[in-house]
């Protein structure tokens, strides 16, 4: 058995989308490779899991995009940055 590996961002914290995030398929209602949430793009962290296959936590994340839509993504760490 392994140490789960814990979460560097929290329930409730804010946090900036480092990247472009792109609908891989799985966000209903959107072109798949369309922006969901653009670099620069502020949210809020609203759920915290974790993937056990590979040890990961995943973020969920409410974002208010430029065009005043809330959407919520999928994020890995590496997606995102504090403001």
């Amino acid at each position: 058995m392994f140490d789960i590996r814990e979460p560097i961002y929290q329930w409730g914290e804010r946090v900036i989308a480092a990247v472009d995030l792109v609908n891989d398929g799985s966000y209903p209602g959107v072109p798949e490779e369309a922006v969901l949430a653009a670099t620069g793009t502020p949210g809020e962290i609203v759920n915290v899991g974790h993937h056990s296959d590979s040890n990961t936590p995943v973020y969920l994340v409410e974002f208010l995009t430029q065009a005043g839509d809330l959407v919520v993504v999928g994020c890995l760490e590496e997606e995102l940055v504090r403001p």
